[in-house]
């Protein structure tokens, strides 16, 4: 191979290093705002599920006793459903319970959408299907916690 061969290859193995850095730059970047994004989407429905649909619940407010006792699950069932609620709040702020609780909030969310059909003739029925998207997206994105959560669960058993 000639000197002027061999200094084109380095050349062009240069451009190629150096173009690669520069778009893996701009990846990065928005990985990391993908990644805040999603991080203050998670807070947000925390705040929603904690604040504004398990207090309700929790504190026995009218506005939540009334539609359990229509559909005859009484306190019993609103405590419940608020707890779950509420335990789904703190996990989607936990990393290792991200996923976990996002997928358990999005199964509370289908159950809500089948109430609202069944038994409220589908009132407000849009809401947990509205909920239900960003929930499977937090679920999705943070699937690889799963992983760690069975681990620590292994190592715990």
């Amino acid at each position: 191979m000639s000197q002027t061969t061999t200094r084109a290859t380095t050349t062009a193995a240069s451009a190629a290093a150096s173009t690669s850095t520069v778009a893996a730059e701009p990846a990065t970047a928005r990985g990391r705002r993908a990644r805040l994004a999603l991080r203050g989407l998670q807070v947000l429905l925390a705040l929603f599920y904690a604040v504004a649909s398990a207090l309700p619940k929790l504190i026995a407010h009218s506005s939540a006793l009334e539609p359990f006792d229509e559909m005859g699950w009484g306190s019993t069932g609103m405590y419940v459903i608020g707890v779950l609620e509420l335990a789904g709040a703190i996990g989607l702020l936990v990393p290792v319970l991200q996923s976990a609780a996002a997928t358990g909030l999005a199964a509370l969310m289908v159950g809500a959408f089948v109430v609202q059909i069944t038994v409220f003739d589908g009132e407000y029925a849009a809401t947990p299907l509205i909920l239900l998207v960003p929930l499977v997206l937090v679920a999705w994105a943070r699937r690889a916690h799963n992983a760690d959560l069975l681990r620590l669960l292994r190592r715990q058993g």
